[in-house]
């Protein structure tokens, strides 16, 4: 920094510090008489009698004359008179490349206990999305290491997608797949309303020493605040963003989307947001396009990104699913009728689409995925048919190729969580296999 942005800094510190007074609690929310905040601000509430310790809150909203604050742990401790100190800022959380292979709160503090590593910088939480006539369009292919799909749903350097799947259809498990297979240069991962004891099993388990030494991981588990759940999603999305900034190509996976957005519904009724689409407020609506444009491509670098959807007993047009579907550039559903089967991954070919994929990859590739998918949906058509032995071969030339090539399809698309397979071999073996 030189001397004329240190005069700057000077020029432009308050050398004052304001404060208010808690009046109130009320559910989630704190109320307070000042101090003069804005919306998104960083405050300090002053709690307990001996010692006393300062705990961290943002401004969420107003109600007549008073200041509405939401804290990022649970206050035990917090009384009429306890005192608010505003800060002027935002949440900032710091980054760098010595953060890499750790686990850390929405915050941005390691769950372990331990410091911080040196040499971070701090950065900025929420940050507008790129200007969209300064995004590069998508070219290039990422290789996840899926076969099923880098073959069938080709996923481009800065794509979004979305992967929509009930409760325990797999969701993690491909996670994990994705983080320790993908050629990106950084995984950051947000696990968002999580169970706890899922958090380690992922870490140890599904992701491994291999995984985790390239990635960053953010927990937010489900018994925080739902201010913390936010937090989460924004501080893994703005980590995401310092390494896109230097030019990096970053595979960002959040788990999930729905849970941001209950985290969200429970502030906006906690402030007196009205109710609409099943109990979901409306600045939830407005919160997903803010936080899932953030991700994609800029000048320096790119962010393809993952968002798994928690379908509400497996409806894919409930509200949340609706309205991520149409922000994102493709979806992945995981049908719970082909993980009952023993398919693994369990990604349904026939509901599922990669919207960048006809853009960036060549006719035969393009043309047998389209093959597979028709081989697979003639024979889904007849499927009841042929179970109970009332279609009879030679009846129709395209149901027959169907039943010839069903078991290659299904071998096609399964794939071991430990199989790592690269782009080139998984394209290569679809045309061989389903090339007209």
């Amino acid at each position: 920094m030189n001397v004329a942005d240190l005069i700057n800094e000077v020029n432009v510190i308050n050398p004052y510090k304001h404060y208010g007074k808690v009046s109130r609690v009320v559910g989630l929310t704190i109320e307070s008489k000042g101090p003069q905040v804005s919306i998104g601000e960083l405050c300090y509430i002053t709690v307990g009698r001996s010692p006393k310790r300062k705990v961290m809150a943002e401004v969420v909203g107003f109600r007549d004359e008073n200041v509405l604050l939401m804290p990022f742990t649970t206050v035990h401790d917090i009384g009429p008179g306890s005192l608010v100190e505003a800060t002027k800022k935002p949440l900032e959380v710091k980054v760098g490349t010595s953060l890499i292979g750790s686990v850390i709160d929405g915050l941005g503090q390691p769950l372990n206990g331990h410091d911080l590593p040196k040499g971070l910088r701090p950065f900025p939480t929420d940050n507008p999305p790129p200007n969209p006539l300064s995004r590069p369009r998508i070219h290039d292919p990422l290789s996840l290491g899926v076969r099923a799909i880098d073959s069938l749903f080709t996923v481009g350097k800065g794509q979004r997608m979305g992967i929509f799947a009930g409760s325990g259809v797999g969701k993690s498990t491909l996670m994990a797949m994705i983080a320790k297979n993908s050629d990106a240069d950084l995984n950051v991962i947000a696990l968002i309303g999580e169970r706890g004891r899922e958090v380690r099993d992922f870490i140890e388990r599904d992701l491994g020493e291999e995984g985790l030494r390239r990635t960053i991981v953010v927990v937010a588990t489900s018994d925080q605040p739902a201010l913390m759940r936010i937090k989460g999603a924004m501080t893994a999305t703005a980590i995401a963003e310092y390494f896109r900034n230097q030019g990096l190509n970053v595979t960002l996976m959040m788990d999930s989307v729905t849970r941001f957005a209950m985290a969200q519904r429970e502030i906006g009724l906690a402030i007196g947001e009205p109710p609409t689409t099943k109990g979901y407020t409306p600045s939830v609506f407005a919160y997903l396009p803010k936080l899932l444009e953030r991700s994609g491509t800029n000048e320096s670098g790119s962010i393809t990104a993952f968002y798994t959807v928690l379908v509400d007993g497996d409806d894919l047009n409930e509200p949340i699913s609706d309205a991520v579907r149409g922000i994102l550039d493709g979806h992945l559903v995981l049908d719970r009728k082909l993980a009952n089967k023993g398919q693994f991954p369990a990604i349904n070919p026939l509901k599922s689409i990669s919207r960048v994929m006809n853009d960036i990859v060549d006719h035969s590739h393009r043309a047998s995925a389209d093959r597979l998918r028709q081989l697979l949906a003639t024979y889904i058509d007849s499927e009841d048919l042929i179970n109970i032995g009332a279609y009879k071969r030679g009846s129709s030339k395209e149901v027959d190729e169907a039943i010839q090539a069903y078991p290659k399809i299904i071998q096609f698309i399964k794939q071991a969580t430990d199989e790592k397979v690269s782009f080139n071999e998984a394209v290569q073996l679809l045309v061989n296999e389903f090339s007209n």
